[in-house]
């Protein structure tokens, strides 16, 4: 019944929202590419070529060439490895950490509340990506970094909306239910409140995807992400970018098309998630 129910809702989200299918192909293609796109590719995307540098996209270089005679769509490829690791691994830790504070932090009150609150108002305090820029520069410009840069400016998100969904529900009957019957309260915030709040937390996750994939190619754009010669997106569109008026197009729009088609892509995805799990939707 609820395998039925739920690709109900499957057909629901694919049928309103048609973008929704169609960034479900370009989530699997991602994810292909990480996984076996490094074993595909045509050329080694660190090999350089001097005889090579700056071909237009050919039959032997679809993509082209950058300035060192490095295959571009080996390293654009390559490079969704790196990019949506990072990503995924600062979201996933970001929404873990987050959950558990603001769950806290709503269901104790009183002075622990007021705490963490405080510090999810500090970290917002700060323009996002400025902060992440002074974490990277403080602890130094490596993939760990920039993780633990990208989860911390994503705290606030997850952390406020966990207080608030729990706030609510830390009086409702089910609950009261759960603590006369002799539950803890850490019981009852794992077992009968957080589950219940995962949903549309998981939409947030999906949205923060694209801001996390955006957050480290912007670091690298600047010089504060991952060191080259290493294959990442916001390496490749900075290197391409002293090509713009030189007429070397390729050097840029290939990677920079993968990073904006990595953020459309989970955009549309994050609204066809809330289109299966809000039932207002569906009625």
């Amino acid at each position: 019944m609820a395998t039925t129910l739920r690709l109900r809702d499957l057909r629901y989200a694919f049928g309103e929202n048609p973008l929704t299918a169609i960034a479900l192909a370009i989530f699997a293609l991602l994810v292909a590419c990480a996984i076996v796109g490094p074993a595909l590719v045509p050329h080694d995307p660190l090999a350089t070529n001097s005889d090579s540098r700056l071909m237009p996209p050919s039959a032997e270089h679809w993509f082209g060439t950058d300035q060192l005679g490095r295959d571009i769509l080996s390293r654009v490829v390559v490079a969704a490895r790196l990019d949506l690791g990072m990503a995924v691994s600062a979201v996933l830790l970001s929404l873990a950490i987050g959950t558990t504070l603001g769950a806290i932090a709503g269901y104790r009150g009183g002075f622990i509340d007021h705490l963490i609150g405080r510090v999810f108002d500090t970290i917002m305090a700060f323009p996002l990506f400025v902060l992440a820029m002074g974490i990277v520069a403080a602890l130094g410009n490596s993939v760990a970094n920039i993780v633990i840069a990208t989860v911390i400016i994503n705290l606030p998100f997850y952390g406020r909306f966990a207080r608030a969904e729990v706030n609510i529900r830390r009086d409702m009957a089910y609950v009261e239910a759960a603590r006369m019957g002799g539950n803890g309260a850490a019981r009852i915030l794992v077992r009968h409140i957080v589950p219940n709040i995962l949903p549309p937390m998981m939409v947030q996750a999906s949205l923060n995807m694209g801001w996390a994939i955006l957050n480290a190619a912007g670091l690298s754009f600047i010089g504060l992400g991952v060191r080259p010669p290493a294959a990442e997106w916001g390496i490749m569109v900075s290197e391409g970018a002293s090509f713009i008026f030189s007429g070397e197009w390729w050097t840029f729009v290939f990677p920079g098309g993968a990073l904006v088609l990595a953020v459309f892509c989970f955009n549309l995805l994050g609204d066809g998630l809330r289109d299966m799990i809000d039932p207002r939707r569906r009625t």
